[in-house]
């Protein structure tokens, strides 16, 4: 496939998935607030988000100047270059889709006030989540194609006599890149570094955003709902303000970013993957290596042509049916089909070219190109293996619609459990959410075995890839909920009728399930990109003369050998790792949620007539508690993630830090399903409760308050602890993929001759 085509079709698809996106953006904003108590509601959430995202990201910025500089110093100047490129777009994006939740969510409650229409409502708020999502994607392909412009085609590092120089051709200002490793020629430390760029801004809005809602939400719930009985979003509540503000900057503008440097990460490593087996002479031939290289982006731009189709279906229909997940999932399913469908000629192109052609290694034995780089069914290999990611990510999603959504049997039983009390009501959740982790890890485990039996490891990344592909209409789904989520809070809050919260609830409990789903596709991608960029760290600290020969093994000398105590003791501490990361969150959301029920209850004592309603609360301190918290409780947690396996390489070396990215990503797995799901059917039960499904119990009843904390318990978990640790796992991999070259021999037990 020509370069150039290639590029073009990034870039057309990019800018148009951004111009879908800025129409969304003003076809919402066009619409009326509604009545002048919901328009101050709506400005007092838009004023607080804003406050929120604009000091976070003076931290951010601060955190990654720093990063940039170290990046330049140690490793190169273009790496720390597309850094910075890559923590603008993911910045971008987050903020865009932070600015038009705020916007969208009271025009999704007027729509219902003014409407009485599930689907005309439906249709306002997933227009709004739309933005996120083309926004995510749209950023992405404009950063990546950026990159591959200026470093790629303008500096030259992509060309194949670059590759196959030393990497003395791109040192960094200390001038600590090892020169016998060839790490990619400078091309892979350029992409890497654009990837941890997306990677810095995602972990602090994950984190950050994650505390300061659940915080918020927490207060709002233990004292609210469960100690003055009144209802959820009641506009006596000081914490209700705070909690809308939350969904906003954590599951919205946190989501963007997640899932913005999950498509980044599934996306390079594939590339990645290819140019560090080209540099290491693993196959030969620079029209295949452009196939690799270019296959992954034009696979991406087709997925998010198909996903702006697949989210205009939705909207191009003047009547919707009344069932939102219906309408939803036709969607997504719409933006999957052209995806594999426009993914098989974009990989005949790319592929069908190279049959029956053959490659000599250096030692004069011939073999099939298509046997260098195992792809054991010739062209069409990584398309089916970005097809096994697909329908891996679309099962993942339906085992968690099936453990979170109270339509099925597991949420239900939770429901029923609460009226025994909340002591069970836990003890069933973390049931739940222990077996829900099998089924996810079986299709995990046979898409990453097919895939790789297809294709090899770069088929392990083209199935990432494909997991991905369609990730503008996931985050859309996904980014829905939370506006619907705010909606509902504003009709309680400006005193709506009751048929106005019963719409925004039914898309609300939607919104609950897809976000679970959403979470299922983010570390089953996370998974597959992790293994693949592993796979490249180790080519990358291994010297090429050891695997100069394909015919002699060297793919199969591409190994950690868990024997060996280095890589058997950073296995060890790297399953620790999560555990210690997600103890953190959560005891960041504990400090913050317990200021928040102090104040909750202070001003339920202290404010005469506020729990009649005479008054009005003092909001204002409530949002502060919340964004003070975040703030100072995220920092530890992000800088820690970062840092933890660039000290590590420094002091104990590459098979060290090998051996902690295999253990944190498999217990990483773990917990993240664990979280997403046992919190999601915890909130989902404590709904079910409220509309009637458990015989003879109701809202402000026992089981409803036993379901409110157990709700609660889940919310870090799902909210705060699940979405940030795939994020753990792809910024560990990254980050030690970038230093690798510097730490393979600049390290303290190489130093001290160990």
């Amino acid at each position: 496939m020509d370069i150039t085509l290639v590029l073009g079709l990034v870039i057309v698809a990019a800018l148009g998935g951004l111009a879908y996106a800025a129409f969304n953006y003003f076809s919402v904003k066009k619409l009326e607030e509604g009545t002048e108590r919901m328009q101050e509601i709506a400005s007092a959430i838009r004023v607080g988000a804003n406050a929120f995202i604009t000091y976070e990201y003076k931290i951010v910025a601060i955190v990654a100047v720093v990063v940039a500089i170290l990046l330049a110093l140690v490793i190169s100047w273009s790496a720390a270059v597309a850094f910075v490129i890559g923590a603008v777009m993911s910045g971008s994006a987050g903020w865009v889709g932070m600015k038009i939740a705020t916007f969208a969510n009271v025009r999704v409650t007027n729509t219902a006030r003014t409407s009485k229409s599930l689907s005309d409502t439906l249709k306002v708020a997933f227009k709004g989540g739309s933005v996120m999502g083309l926004c995510v994607s749209g950023c992405a392909l404009l950063g990546i194609f950026i990159v591959f412009l200026v470093f790629g085609r303008g500096l030259g590092q992509i060309e194949a006599e670059f590759i196959h120089e030393q990497a003395s051709s791109c040192k960094s200002i200390l001038g600590m890149i090892n020169e016998n490793l060839n790490f990619g020629a400078g091309f892979t430390m350029t992409l890497s570094g654009y990837a941890l760029g997306c990677s810095v801004i995602a972990i602090f809005a994950r984190i950050g955003g994650g505390i300061y809602t659940k915080a918020a939400d927490m207060g709002a719930d233990l004292v609210g709902k469960t100690e003055a009985h009144i209802p959820e979003d009641d506009p006596r509540n000081p914490a209700t303000i705070a909690d809308n503000v939350g969904d906003n900057v954590g599951d919205v503008a946190g989501l963007g970013s997640d899932l913005l440097e999950s498509y980044v990460g599934a996306l390079l490593s594939g590339t990645i993957l290819a140019i560090e087996l080209f540099a290491k002479h693993v196959f030969g031939g620079t029209d295949l290596l452009e196939a690799m290289i270019y296959f992954p982006l034009a696979f991406a731009a087709a997925g998010l042509i198909s996903c702006v189709i697949g989210i205009a279906s939705l909207f191009v229909r003047k009547k919707l049916s009344d069932n939102p997940h219906k309408e939803l999932n036709g969607a997504t399913y719409i933006s999957a089909i052209l995806t594999m469908l426009f993914g098989a000629v974009i990989a005949y192109f790319s592929f069908s070219q190279f049959g029956g052609k053959n490659v000599t290694d250096d030692l004069g034995n011939t073999l099939s190109i298509f046997e260098s780089v195992e792809f054991h069914i010739g062209w069409i290999s990584p398309w089916v293996a970005a097809a096994i990611g697909i329908i891996a990510g679309i099962v993942i999603g339906k085992i968690a619609e099936y453990y979170t959504s109270y339509d099925y049997k597991p949420t239900k039983d939770l429901a029923s459990a609460s009226v025994e009390g909340s002591a069970l009501t836990i003890t069933q959740g973390l049931s739940l959410g222990m077996i829900s982790c099998m089924l996810p890890c079986v299709v995990l485990g046979v898409a990453i075995y097919g895939s790789y039996l297809l294709s090899g490891m770069y088929g392990v990344a083209a199935a990432a890839i494909g997991m991905l592909s369609f990730v503008a209409t996931t985050v859309s789904v996904d980014a829905y909920g939370p506006i619907s989520d705010n909606a509902g809070g504003i009709a309680e809050m400006s005193y709506l009728e009751p048929e106005v919260r019963e719409i925004t609830d039914e898309l609300d409990a939607v919104g609950n399930t897809t976000a679970a789903i959403g979470k299922g596709f983010a570390i089953g991608s996370a998974a597959l990109a992790t293994l693949s960029m592993m796979t490249s760290y180790i080519f990358a600290y291994t010297p090429a003369p050891e695997l100069a020969n394909y015919t002699e093994g060297a793919l199969d000398k591409i190994a950690l050998n868990v024997i060996e105590p280095a890589v058997l003791v950073g296995a060890i501490v790297g399953a620790a790792l999560p555990f210690m990361f997600s103890g953190m969150l959560i005891n960041a959301v504990a400090k913050a949620a317990r200021k928040m029920v102090e104040e909750v209850r202070r001003q339920f004592k202290e404010i005469k007539g506020l729990l009649e309603g005479e008054v009005l609360p003092d909001y204002k301190t409530c949002i502060e508690i919340s964004s003070q918290g975040a703030l100072k409780e995220m920092r530890v947690p992000a800088i820690f993630c970062i840092a933890f396996p660039v000290v590590c390489g420094f002091i104990f070396g590459a098979e060290f830090v090998g051996g902690v990215l295999v253990g944190a990503t498999i217990s990483a797995i773990m917990l993240a399903l664990f979280c997403g799901n046992a919190g999601g059917a915890w909130d989902n039960g404590k709904k079910y409760i409220e509309v009637g499904g458990v015989k003879g119990e109701a809202k402000g009843g026992d089981a409803h308050d036993a379901a409110v904390v157990g709700d609660t318990v889940g919310d870090p978990l799902k909210d705060t602890v699940g979405p940030s640790l795939d994020i753990l796992i792809k910024i560990m991999s990254t980050i030690s993929l970038v230093t690798v070259a510097a730490f393979a021999e600049n390290n303290l037990l190489n130093l001290l001759g160990l």
